[in-house]
């Protein structure tokens, strides 16, 4: 992991996720309904304190969450989403993951096909891609401000059980075993600000590609990025 960057990858992103920014709130809406299915009380529910993490990290507006979390314990609200997760590739091999959360498969499964076939790449087989990446907690923090140096954050966060840790420009990021994500979490919050907190698949093989790539990636990303079903689009390049 260390070497790395999953924040560089973030970074590429925001100025179209930016210019999306409506999307993206109606998607963690969707993504907050789902699991404050299980219970509102995010220090009861995991997965609701996941989601919401998430959710401030875009930005999003408070009444928005609390009409998602509303709308899940409503008794008269019948929506059922599933998980989904396609993989395939992308331009000169890049592997991608693409989670969604859908009341239709077919129609998702239809409408990613179609985006990567139109867009550079190919939908590829259930673990087809899936082996080049590991479940992982990640946990950014911000440097600005912070009067700590690499080696005292880095004693920090293996003290909070953390695994590993980056060290980028403008951030630390920090990376856990899934299972331990919600406790290291918690401890490095008594002392630091986190940017984002999130489980994600981080990936053990990369892959260089050129600028000619790097643009068709691009495209593909946005397009897949662009389905109302599509929650997150992870891929192995190096930019």
């Amino acid at each position: 992991m260390a070497g790395h960057s999953k924040w560089n990858n973030i970074k590429q992103r925001k100025g179209a996720q930016d210019a999306k920014r409506g999307k993206i709130f109606q998607k963690l809406s969707r993504e907050i309904y789902v699991a404050a299915k299980q219970g509102e009380d995010p220090e009861m529910n995991p997965a609701l304190r996941m989601v919401l993490d998430k959710a401030r990290a875009e930005n999003m507006p408070k009444d928005n969450i609390n009409r998602a979390i509303k709308k899940a314990t409503d008794p008269n609200v019948g929506d059922d989403f599933d998980e989904v997760v396609y993989e395939g590739y992308g331009p000169e091999g890049v592997g991608i993951i693409v989670y969604g959360l859908t009341d239709n498969h077919n129609r998702t499964s239809a409408n990613v096909r179609s985006t990567f076939g139109k867009n550079h790449g190919n939908m590829g087989e259930t673990g087809s891609v899936s082996f080049q990446f590991d479940r992982k907690g990640y946990i950014v923090i911000e440097r600005e401000g912070l009067e700590v140096d690499e080696d005292e954050m880095l004693m920090a966060v293996l003290e909070a059980g953390a695994e590993d840790m980056n060290v980028e420009e403008e951030v630390f990021e920090i990376y856990t075993e899934p299972t331990d994500l919600a406790s290291v979490r918690d401890q490095l919050e008594k002392d630091f600000t986190l940017a984002r907190a999130e489980l994600t698949m981080i990936p053990n093989i990369t892959i260089d590609i050129s600028p000619e790539a790097s643009e068709k990636l691009e495209q593909l990303v946005d397009a897949l990025e662009d389905d109302d079903d599509v929650t997150e689009v992870i891929h192995n390049a190096n930019y």
